[in-house]
């Protein structure tokens, strides 16, 4: 099974691009380094999603970066994508590796210790949790869970943990000391005035 080897997993939202185009700012993104995009665009079609995914995955494939399809199985297999971000609402985890085989990655969106915890159970490769801060992309998944709780995670989990929710480099550092294997997130990047510039600075942070 492959591990995944990246410290910044990039989620995409292209209402956030401020109006630019997503292919853009994701090409700029890798440009500055990212190596892990997630197509997170729940509200469009199969046939768009398919369409704005086989575009992306051309361009994680000439910067050798792993490319994530949000959900849908088979949009993920259509393009040959590196593997899938489920949650709690997805098909169930075993159900998705008898669809993807054994080489593709599994990532799980996760918000409690019980579902880091089935999640692991389960052979999902790594697992997301939070929201660690507050951000609206994130507030209907309730109150932000904050650093100990992360840090607990952490100390329960033995698969990689990303912390997503309101990360940015100025959080960064008190993030890294939960022991975290790296960070996801959106905005900081996606609606960066120079998301090139921006990427080379959060992955510099995580580096350090």
């Amino acid at each position: 099974m492959p591990q995944p080897n990246f410290d910044l997993y990039l989620v995409t939202d292209r209402k956030l691009t401020h109006g630019r185009d997503l292919r853009a700012v994701v090409e700029q993104a890798l440009d500055g380094g990212v190596r892990a995009i997630q197509l997170r665009e729940k509200d469009l079609g199969g046939k768009e999603l398919f369409e704005l995914a086989d575009k992306i995955s051309a361009l994680c494939r000439r910067y050798n970066a792993q490319f994530f399809i949000n959900d849908r199985i088979d949009v993920a297999l259509a393009v040959d994508a590196a593997g899938v971000q489920l949650s709690s609402t997805s098909i169930p985890i075993e159900e998705a590796r008898a669809l993807l085989g054994p080489d593709k990655n599994i990532g799980v969106s996760t918000h409690s210790i019980e579902e880091a915890k089935d999640a692991e159970r389960c052979r999902a490769d790594f697992v997301l949790f939070g929201p660690v801060y507050f951000t609206p992309s994130k507030a209907g998944f309730g109150e932000p869970q904050g650093l100990a709780t992360l840090k607990k995670i952490v100390e329960n989990l033995s698969l990689p943990v990303y912390a997503i929710g309101g990360i940015k480099p100025g959080n960064i550092p008190e993030v890294k000391r939960t022991g975290v294997r790296g960070v996801a997130l959106i905005s900081a990047i996606i609606g960066a005035a120079d998301p090139t510039t921006e990427s080379k600075r959060i992955l510099q942070l995580l580096q350090e």
